[in-house]
């Protein structure tokens, strides 16, 4: 990764968090708790992919539309993230794996 790579990383990024500083305030308490969620489960894919991104084009249109987030996500945050990555590969899978492996060749 070169020093431009970075750079446009950071401009990317930063586009992402003026959006989401331009949704209404209860949009962006769920995607702060959403953010924390994800980091904290840890699909393999958010870096590389555009989850967060997407739930931001998500939450634009829910603005658009005059929902409150709630009504698009229901009450339980933590199960609409899980539905999101039910298919994805996640660190702690990564982790189980491993053990698992270890565990294999141990025993024998």
């Amino acid at each position: 990764m070169g020093i431009r790579d970075i750079i446009e990383g950071k401009k990317q990024w930063r586009a992402h968090v003026a959006r989401v500083k331009a949704l209404p305030p209860d949009y962006q308490i769920v995607y702060k708790e959403m953010q924390k969620y994800f980091f904290k489960v840890g699909p393999v894919e958010l870096t590389e992919g555009d989850l967060l991104s997407g739930i931001v084009d998500f939450f634009e249109q829910g603005v658009a539309s005059g929902k409150g987030v709630l009504e698009l996500i229901g009450t339980d945050v933590a199960a609409f993230c899980d539905d999101l990555i039910q298919d994805s590969c996640t660190y702690a899978d990564l982790y189980q794996e491993s053990i698992s492996q270890d565990r294999g060749v141990v025993e024998k």
